[in-house]
């Protein structure tokens, strides 16, 4: 059986560029749903920031392990404890990446969060989580709605 990443996908009329700007901005969107605290840094190569979220229930420190301007950001989860969970360090060594392109006129961007797969006991609690950071904060921002 094929293992499935948790992907989703979204489309907006912003350039790559303007996308891109916007992603590397962890805060910016990753935020806002469950009472988040961010330290650290998202915006060079090897940058390390760490994110509580849901009153401790989760906490994750994400580095920056690939940058190709205006069409790819990848973090590695270096550390996680989500309290939630009997492993709660199930997102240590995942990765979660935008992949960015130009597609029929727009600009496609690829969220994956390589390692979390239906098989994992966070899977039904934390795609969720994504899909409503993905859509309901990053969405709006990329189709020029204030949050």
């Amino acid at each position: 059986m094929e293992v499935k990443d948790f992907t989703c996908t979204i489309f907006t009329d912003k350039t790559p560029e303007d996308v891109f700007d916007t992603v590397r901005n962890v805060r910016l969107w990753w935020s806002g749903l469950y009472a988040e605290e961010f330290t650290g840094s998202s915006e060079k190569l090897d940058d390390e920031f760490s994110f509580r979220a849901g009153d401790g229930a989760h906490y994750s420190k994400q580095k920056l392990i690939e940058i190709i301007p205006n069409q790819r950001l990848v973090w590695r989860v270096e550390e996680s404890a989500l309290t939630f969970l009997h492993d709660t360090s199930e997102w240590t060594g995942t990765t979660i990446a935008f992949d960015i392109h130009e597609n029929s006129g727009k600009t496609q961007i690829t969220f994956t969060h390589s390692g979390l797969t239906p098989e994992m006991e966070c899977y039904t609690s934390c795609a969720p989580a994504w899909t409503a950071y993905l859509q309901e904060k990053l969405t709006p921002l990329l189709n020029g709605n204030k949050q």
